[in-house]
């Protein structure tokens, strides 16, 4: 069963099992960002808790990310990760948004930050009015999925160096996985853990995840899991 919880009047985290995600209301129309894993309901969800008119935004396309997203007839989301949407049974219209491109819910912009890595498309999106970041997968205090297609540790590396370019613009960080919320300061100590794996400074334990061996990469911030060398 889900567990709502509002952070604020006109915001709301949704936790899945595992996974979460936010509900994010403006005075004109209200944006529910990802649909979790098990959550085939989200738009029911998200339309019991507002009457604004209701759009949807990914911050990638994993599929514990896009689960209610059938109920939409489009969403906006990062162009790269059509094909990753696609391969998870995705449907509806993808309205493309890129770094830079500002969503309007009515005196609550969202901009768009491209932070590929996890995934090719993964972005994500600041609240500057309400100080806040949400960052997907990308920074969060759990372990991290780096294995398998369309993971890139050069570029995730350089797009915590690219989230530096916001600095100052946000107090707090909604990840999408682990402790919420998380602060700025894991950023920069995730990009120097994910520079010790790429060069081969870090420690890792083979374990299993989802049938695959893979390997585990902890420190005390997070873990990376990532291809066997």
């Amino acid at each position: 069963m889900e567990n709502i919880i509002r952070i604020n009047k006109d915001t709301w985290r949704i936790e899945d099992g595992h996974v979460r995600f936010f509900l994010f209301c403006g005075t004109k129309r209200a944006a529910l960002i990802d649909t979790g894993m098990n959550r085939p309901d989200a738009k029911q969800i998200a339309e019991s808790l507002t009457e604004l008119p209701l759009i949807l935004i990914n911050t990638h396309a994993d599929p514990d990310h896009i689960s209610g997203n059938g109920a939409f007839d489009s969403f906006y989301m990062n162009p790269f990760e059509e094909e990753n949407y696609r391969a998870h049974g995705g449907r509806g219209e993808l309205i493309p948004v890129r770094e830079g491109d500002v969503i309007e819910l009515g005196e609550r912009p969202l901009k768009v930050i491209d932070i590929p890595g996890h995934t090719p498309g993964s972005i994500a999106i600041l609240d500057e009015k309400n100080r806040v970041l949400v960052s997907g997968d990308t920074v969060q205090d759990g372990n991290i999925f780096m294995f398998g297609p369309r993971r890139d540790l050069g570029a995730y590396i350089r797009s915590l160096g690219h989230l530096a370019l916001y600095d100052g613009l946000y107090d707090e960080i909604y990840p999408m996985h682990g402790t919420f919320p998380v602060m700025p300061d894991l950023i920069s100590k995730l990009q120097k853990g994910a520079e010790e794996i790429r060069d081969g400074l870090a420690a890792g334990t083979q374990v299993n995840v989802l049938g695959r061996d893979v390997c585990l990469y902890r420190f005390p911030y997070a873990g990376f899991l990532c291809n066997l060398k």
